[in-house]
């Protein structure tokens, strides 16, 4: 029953990380597209060693007691001693306890409902990533209106650009809702993988929508045209990273939605 176990669970997990790098793109709610072909190399070895582990041999098992028997009296006496023993509790020890089976179902889950992505749950309940410094300077912004910046572009424009070339400019952001515990608006969100869903990381721009007197639904992806929301001074950490909402655009999640690049809408 172990070797049955086993097999069982490397023959699911390897199924289940095959489905959903092969026949989905559900592996980018865990990890960065680069990681594809070492999940593909895994599900493909897991499912080997299963159907290796279900054809194999049992093992040793029937040629320890061989052995004791070429022994001397005691030693005959002493395994016979056992085998009465064995014959009086009635229980395989070497089984598979029943819990172990509790293991089967992460892996049966994976290959038949796959976890849900990082979400405004997990960004209600994680501080926002500190944005590095602009050590060389920043370029002068295009003429586009409305200009599509990253969160992160955004926030270093607000409380980093000295020359305050953001102020007044209509600017365009993409990402999902996240909920304000306030009431007071919503944010604008967007998880960042550096490698995997472990250790990712949040960004948030703080909306005011006055027009809407009910924030969107948390989760939902939106592009999101305004104006940065004026308060502290432009330039210095003071200043938020806040956006005064003119237009709120419903859009499909991105492709590279476990980025903080511009959006890549599904084709």
């Amino acid at each position: 029953m172990r070797r049955l176990l086993q097999s069982l669970l490397l023959k699911l997990t390897g199924l289940g990380l095959l489905r959903i790098t092969l026949f989905s793109d559900t592996y980018l709610r865990y990890v960065k597209p680069g990681l594809r072909p070492v999940l593909i190399a895994s599900g493909v070895v897991l499912l080997l060693l299963g159907v290796v582990a279900a054809f194999s041999r049992t093992g040793n098992g029937g040629h320890a007691h061989d052995d004791h028997g070429g022994h001397g009296g005691d030693d005959g006496h002493e395994a016979h001693a056992h085998e009465g023993h064995g014959g009086h509790d009635g229980h395989d020890h070497s089984g598979t306890p029943k819990i172990a089976w509790l293991l089967v179902l992460p892996a049966l889950s994976l290959l038949l409902f796959a976890p849900p992505a990082l979400g405004a749950y997990t960004a209600a309940r994680s501080g926002a990533k500190p944005v590095a410094v602009q050590k060389k300077g920043f370029e002068p912004l295009p003429a586009t209106s409305p200009l599509p910046l990253t969160l992160t572009d955004f926030t270093k424009r607000v409380q980093q650009d000295r020359s305050r070339a953001i102020q007044g400019r209509t600017v365009r952001l993409t990402g999902f809702v996240t909920p304000d515990a306030t009431g007071d608006g919503w944010y604008l969100t967007r998880i960042i993988f550096s490698c995997c869903a472990a250790d990712s990381q949040t960004v948030k721009i703080h909306v005011y929508d006055s027009g809407s007197a009910e924030p969107p639904a948390a989760n939902t992806w939106l592009a999101v045209t305004g104006t940065w929301h004026r308060a502290g001074t432009l330039g210095t950490t003071s200043a938020p990273a806040a956006l005064d909402a003119r237009l709120t655009t419903p859009i499909a999640q991105p492709i590279n939605a476990f980025t903080d690049d511009l959006p890549i809408t599904p084709g």
